[in-house]
C-alpha cells in the first residue's frame, strides 16, 4: 500500500464512524422537520455510501441495470465479501431499495431510529415464532412495494469465494412473491477483506442479472430456489471467485 493509500484508509477507518452518525441526523432531521418521504430522504445514505468509496479510492461500476424495471419491486440477492458490499450497494445502486437488517441495530442510539424511519426492514435472526412473525412482516412490506437487498450466505465470506445460500433468506422471496434479483460483487475483497481494517483502493463492479420470478415456487421448493439463485449468483463473479 502507498503511502497515499495509506492515509486514503486511515481516513476512512477515522471518519467512517462520525459519517454513519452525521448522517443519521441529517436522515432524522429531514424526516421530523422537512417530512419529506422515505423515498427522498435517501439522499442521505446515498451520499454516506459514495463519501466512504471515495474516501478509500473505490470506483463503482454498475453492470445490467438495464435488466430493472423501474417501477418494480425486487429481492436483490449477491453474495457477501466485504463491508464495501454494502457502502458501494448504497451509494451507486440504480434502483430504489431498503435494507434488510438484524433487529439488536435498531438499539444502536441515533443510527437505530434512522434506520426504522428510512424504511430499514428489521429482522428476528433467532429461532422461533418471533423470528417467523419478523419473517412474515417483512414479506409483507415487501410485497407492499419495498426492493430490498439480502445476502443468503449468511455472513461475510472469509476468503472471498462464494458459499452455500441459506434458506431462510430465499424462504422471505417465496413468502413476498416478488422476482428475485441476482447479483455479483466484484472487486470489493481485495479492497477490504474480512478481518481487516484499513481498506485498499480499486474498482468495484456489481454485475446485475435478469430477474427469477418467484411466484411459482412453494415452500417445499425453498432449497432448490436457493441452489438456482446461489448458481446465477456465481455466474456474475469473476471466475476466482466461484
Amino acid at each position: 500500500m502507498s503511502p497515499l493509500q495509506y492515509i486514503r484508509a486511515l481516513l476512512t477507518l477515522l471518519l467512517a464512524a462520525p459519517l454513519t452518525l452525521l448522517f443519521s441526523a441529517l436522515t432524522l432531521g429531514d424526516i421530523f422537520l422537512v417530512r419529506r418521504s422515505q423515498q427522498k430522504v435517501q439522499v442521505f445514505p446515498r451520499t454516506w455510501g459514495r463519501l466512504i468509496c471515495r474516501l478509500a479510492g473505490a470506483k463503482v461500476r454498475i453492470e445490467g441495470a438495464d435488466n430493472l424495471a423501474p417501477d418494480q419491486t425486487y429481492i436483490f440477492v449477491g453474495n457477501h465479501v466485504s463491508q464495501f458490499d454494502i457502502f458501494s450497494f448504497q451509494g451507486y445502486f440504480p434502483h430504489d431499495f431498503r435494507w434488510i437488517a438484524k433487529k439488536e441495530l435498531f438499539r444502536i442510539p441515533l443510527f437505530g431510529p434512522a434506520m426504522l424511519r428510512s424504511g430499514i426492514v428489521p429482522i428476528d435472526r433467532s429461532h422461533g415464532r418471533e423470528a417467523l412473525k419478523s419473517l412474515n412482516r417483512a414479506a409483507e412490506k415487501i410485497a407492499g412495494g419495498t426492493s430490498v437487498l439480502i445476502f443468503p450466505e449468511g455472513t461475510r465470506s472469509p476468503d472471498g469465494r462464494l458459499h452455500p445460500f441459506k434458506t431462510g433468506a430465499v424462504m422471505l422471496a417465496i413468502k413476498a412473491g416478488v422476482p428475485v434479483v441476482p447479483i455479483g460483487f466484484n472487486g470489493t475483497y481485495s479492497i477490504l477483506p474480512k478481518g481487516k481494517l484499513l481498506p485498499d483502493h480499486g474498482e468495484i463492479i456489481i454485475r446485475i442479472g435478469a430477474p427469477i420470478p418467484t411466484d411459482s415456487y412453494k415452500s417445499r421448493d425453498k432449497q432448490e430456489l436457493a441452489d438456482h439463485l446461489h448458481d446465477r449468483v456465481a455466474q456474475l463473479l469473476d471466475s476466482e471467485k466461484k
